[in-house]
């Protein structure tokens, strides 16, 4: 049986929650909480990044979240809040429910990084 694209997104939308702007400064304000971009480099070279963000991609999601990979990110830890975004929301749903799948349990999807800088939120600008 195939899965669409749709269905997928309501599966992670289901089990991730999605919080504002003001709700993520605020948990990223408590500390201990991982704030993760999961754009592709050429977007975020266009864009910029919301201030202190980590960059994986989504096809390397899998590789630096696990403890157990040669290519793990130690700045992953599944006592962190991991606070996830892309450019509209969909990725980053996603990449949440993935997260959730691999033991992961505060996972949040703030959304696009539109939605950030709309807020006001602090941004690291692109370099150019």
């Amino acid at each position: 049986m195939s899965i669409s694209v749709k269905q997928m997104l309501e599966a992670a939308n289901a089990v991730v929650t999605k919080i504002t702007p003001a709700q993520a400064k605020e948990m990223i304000g408590k500390g201990n909480a991982l704030v993760l971009d999961v754009r592709d480099a050429p977007e975020i070279e266009k864009s910029g990044k919301i201030h202190g963000a980590l960059n994986v991609s989504r096809g390397m999601l899998e590789f630096r979240a696990d403890p157990e990979s040669p290519y793990h990110d130690k700045a992953f830890a599944k006592d962190k809040t991991v606070i996830l975004y892309c450019a509209s929301g969909g990725r980053s749903a996603l990449a949440g429910k993935l997260l959730r799948d691999m033991g992961y349990s505060h996972v949040y999807n703030v959304g696009g990084f539109k939605d950030w800088v709309d807020a006001g939120g602090a941004i690291e600008k692109p370099v150019m």
